[in-house]
């Protein structure tokens, strides 16, 4: 599908929206007072999700000329188009497929396309990390002293890290005792040494996860562990020193989550050990294919199949339900109000939830790699703002740190909040007065913040309560700061694939509206293909040094002045 995108800012909702906001005087104090069923009307469900969209910037006015922009820039078909296989990443001229990966076995009718059977090579590649995972949870799958896995050390790095880590630790409490995952993504050789360092080289498995097995940082991170368990395989005499002895090790304690099988063999790794994907799977939307086996291992297949099928209900509630209760379009509609009338330029994701601690750092990738563009997908310049730089920390932490900017600064930053009812460690603090419920403590703080933005805090009330008039302006809170509140049961595997899914959904119908190819990631391209060419600058190559340009010649050469020499670690 290579049609030319529409550009909203010539559609009549456009103009309306234009019209509308400069006539809008945001009053959620007074909208709630005047209007009791406010709340109501503007909470829907998605999947076990109770989404609050009620303390935003918004009436139904607002909406309904949201909903007619997504219509006029045609995102019904662009849904259509990307469930259905069709190549709407125009720039890599790649289907966008990764709802297919949750797709229940048998679905019908079932997925073709290319001539190619989706769903078949689908659960044949999640049968095989299945059946590995469950080797590898049982204690069939041994190291080269023949004891079971205790560790897995996922190596990858942007989508084949962040998504896998953050389901990790959100999944906790579904970990398998006596399993640990470990991640190494950074090139720092710091990630990796301090990763391993307290590790059992007979009981740790590692992942290399690349799809071409080329990415250099994952490769450069896979060579160091290679060595690593080498040397100290050899050094608690687990193996001998030979060449044919190292082999087999690799053989026993690396896999690959990759398809190009020729490297993987040429690393060592027995090719059937390898778990492929496709090239219509992104990197940031692949948590939920073979880049997902460390958390297979982890959570187990039953366990690992609950979080697919939360996925999947989102992916239905997309296709499925109209524009106007349909949760991703409405929130992803909302993250254009507020980024091309209200001139918000960041956005913060709020969880309330412990577990939840890397979901904001996970967000940062999906949303910023996919819409951070200044073209769109037919090349021609973006007639709008696009993208907002996400951010965010668990509560109550970010209470006692940023907070203050949201309330009370100069900036507009809409906020999502999220929260579950029942906790994963339920406790009651008995010292305390009362022997409050820890969590409920926990949930009145994320009621209370939404309110207060919402509806902050007058100057009489602020005098009401006895302070002096010299600071009254100092303790105001102007309200009318937007928010969006999402709660869950618990945190289950299924609900975490309904939060992953739906921000994948919010951050398509930004990129559809503002005309933009969100699957592919040009951006990260130009400063890799640089560090390479520098690289023999670094090293101390005087020809390579003179090509840089006077900054970054400066910069190498302090580094040349103050290096050390590094141990090797393959001696």
């Amino acid at each position: 599908m290579t049609r030319t995108p529409v550009d909203p800012t010539t559609t009549p909702a456009w103009q309306a929206l234009a019209a509308h906001h400069a006539a809008l005087s945001p009053d959620l104090r007074g909208w709630f007072a005047a209007d009791p069923a406010r709340a109501d009307r503007f909470t829907h469900t998605v999947a076990d999700l109770h989404v609050d969209l009620s303390k935003n910037l918004i009436t139904d006015e607002t909406l309904d000329l949201l909903v007619q922009l997504a219509e006029q820039v045609g995102l019904a078909e662009r849904v259509e188009a990307m469930l259905t296989g069709e190549r709407i990443n125009i720039t890599e001229n790649r289907a966008v497929l990764h709802t297919a990966l949750r797709r229940p076995a048998g679905a019908t009718p079932g997925l073709v396309v290319d001539g190619q059977d989706v769903d078949g090579d689908v659960q044949a590649v999640l049968d095989k990390v299945y059946e590995f995972a469950e080797k590898v949870r049982s204690g069939a799958w041994t190291g080269v002293t023949d004891k079971p896995v205790a560790t897995v050390v996922n190596i990858g790095i942007g989508g084949s890290d962040l998504g896998p880590v953050m389901a990790y630790e959100a999944l906790k409490p579904y970990v398998q005792p006596g399993l640990e995952v470990r991640f190494v993504s950074n090139i720092d050789p710091t990630d990796l040494a301090e990763t391993v360092e307290d590790l059992d080289p007979t009981t740790t498995l590692f992942i290399v996860a690349s799809k071409t097995f080329t990415t250099l940082e994952t490769l450069t991170n896979a060579r160091l562990a290679r060595a690593w368990l080498w040397r100290r395989l050899v050094e608690v005499g687990a193996i001998e020193d030979t060449d044919e002895a190292r082999t087999d090790a690799v053989a026993q304690h690396f896999v690959a989550v990759s398809t190009a099988l020729d490297k993987v063999a040429e690393f060592g790794i027995d090719p059937s050990n390898a778990f492929g994907f496709w090239d219509w799977v992104g990197g940031r939307y692949s948590m939920d294919s073979a880049i997902g086996t460390s958390l297979a291992i982890a959570i187990g297949p039953d366990a690992f199949g609950q979080m697919l099928a939360g996925f999947h209900a989102v992916d239905e509630h997309l296709r499925s339900t109209p524009f106007a209760r349909n949760v991703p379009v409405l929130m992803g509609l909302l993250n254009v109000w507020y980024t091309n009338f209200f001139g918000a330029h960041t956005h913060a994701v709020l969880p309330y939830d412990q577990h939840l601690h890397r979901f904001a750092a996970y967000l940062q990738q999906l949303t910023m790699e996919s819409n951070g563009k200044s073209v769109r997908w037919d090349g021609t310049p973006v007639t709008t703002q696009t993208g907002e730089v996400f951010w965010g920390e668990p509560g109550t932490n970010g209470q006692h740190a940023f907070y203050q900017l949201i309330h009370q600064g100069t900036r507009l930053i809409p906020a999502d909040f999220i929260a579950m009812a029942h906790p994963a460690h339920p406790l009651v603090d008995v010292d305390a007065p009362g022997r409050p419920d820890v969590h409920e403590l926990f949930l009145s703080n994320f009621f209370a913040q939404t309110k207060a933005l919402a509806f902050g805090k007058t100057a009489d009330e602020v005098r009401a309560e006895g302070t002096a008039e010299a600071i009254v302006p100092a303790r105001v809170f102007s309200g009318n700061r937007p928010t969006t509140s999402i709660m869950g049961p618990s945190l289950t595997p299924s609900v975490l694939g309904q939060l992953v899914a739906l921000y994948e959904h919010i951050t398509f119908v930004q990129g559809i509206v503002w005309g933009i190819d969100s699957f592919d990631q040009w951006g990260v391209e130009l400063g890799k293909k640089l560090a390479l060419e520098i690289a023999p600058a670094v090293a101390g190559d005087r020809a390579a040094l003179d090509a840089q340009d006077p900054s970054t010649q400066a910069l190498i050469r302090y580094y040349l002045a103050h290096r050390r020499a590094v141990p090797d670690l393959e001696d």
